[in-house]
């Protein structure tokens, strides 16, 4: 069957060449945001590196053993590695591991597959590890690694790699993909909008009850904020820091940004008198309001600000201290 992907058209045609004429590389690396695809690409490889019954060459079945055990995660010839956490560390033994498990002929399949997602927050050890073993390659093994960019990941590894660089899609790319699964057409729109661009997050979404009620507390505190004075905006980032630097709430954090992200962008947009995006109701009363208040400059300085932001935060950057330079920033809106 054709590649199960939302988008990234132009990396499954790449592959599936890549495959059907036999031309496998020993690795790749499959780089771009967080949600973007990156896990859900690199496993529709590894189903169709080992598919029993492909109905074309360089696709899967999703029927026969290998593919239905990879989408499980439980087929034995596919070892996943990643840090115990989001935002922690992946470590030299589990590595080490890893190359012992590599150093075995294939149980079943045709090839012994190793999925190492988050490879960004591998540590200096465990990059140099992995190394020796694209150095030293065996003959039927395929690794797959992910990251947020290929800067966050050694030179010497990004260039043993096939680099696949997958970018966020528009609403409209999302949406369709959403209702082409039987996502109810609102509800799709509206996951899209909060995604960013990013397929992953939008199919939490639009299967998240709560999705709605996050945003509009979301929309809820940035509106405070604007028209907050600077206290109260320093006591709103020590509430939302307050127990450190868990992977749940650097996670939490960078949903608040994304979704602030998205207002700042559509009320730039409104600014220059574009027609309003794809999504629900949710936060347009700010969005006009910004738009109306706030000159375009302004509000071009909020998008790179929180871009800037989001993009630290993603990089497990000091959370309090990236939020309490990002209230420094933001203009003010009068109330009422």
């Amino acid at each position: 069957m054709p590649w199960d992907m939302i988008g990234h058209h132009w990396a499954v045609g790449l592959l599936r060449r890549n495959l059907a004429q036999a031309r496998t590389r020993q690795a790749y690396l499959i780089c771009g945001p967080d949600g973007v695809g990156k896990r859900t690409l690199a496993l529709q490889l590894a189903a169709a590196l080992n598919c029993e019954e492909p109905p074309e060459p360089g696709d899967s079945c999703g029927h026969c053993r290998p593919c239905r055990l990879i989408a499980a995660g439980t087929y034995p010839d596919l070892h996943q590695l990643e840090a115990d956490r989001l935002g922690g560390v992946l470590k030299v033994e589990q590595v080490r591991q890893l190359q012992r498990q590599l150093a075995l002929a294939p149980f079943e399949g045709r090839w012994r597959l190793a999925l190492l997602l988050r490879f960004h927050e591998a540590n200096p050890s465990a990059a140099n590890a992995l190394l020796k073993t694209l150095e030293e390659p065996a003959s039927q093994v395929v690794l797959l690694l992910t990251a947020r960019t290929p800067e966050a990941v050694l030179p010497t590894i990004v260039s043993r790699c096939e680099l696949i660089s997958l970018r966020t899609l528009t609403p409209a790319e999302v949406a369709e993909g959403l209702i082409g699964r039987g996502v109810d057409p609102v509800q799709a729109g509206l996951a899209a909008n909060l995604a960013g661009g990013r397929p992953g997050r939008a199919i939490r979404l639009s299967t998240d009850e709560r999705a709605l009620s996050r945003r509009a507390q979301i929309v809820s505190d940035l509106l405070a904020l604007l028209e907050g004075q600077l206290g109260e905006r320093f006591r709103y980032v020590e509430k939302m820091t307050r127990g450190g630097e868990s992977g749940e709430r650097r996670e939490k954090s960078l949903e608040v940004l994304e979704t602030w992200l998205a207002l700042w962008r559509e009320a730039m947009h409104r600014s220059f008198g574009a027609s309003p995006a794809i999504g629900g109701p949710a936060g347009d009363g700010l969005v006009e309001k910004i738009a109306r208040c706030l000159g375009p400059e302004q509000i071009v300085s909020a998008v790179e600000a929180t871009q800037r932001t989001l993009e630290d935060v993603s990089k497990n950057a000091n959370l309090r201290l990236a939020f309490e330079a990002l209230m420094l920033e933001m203009p003010v809106l009068n109330r009422g």
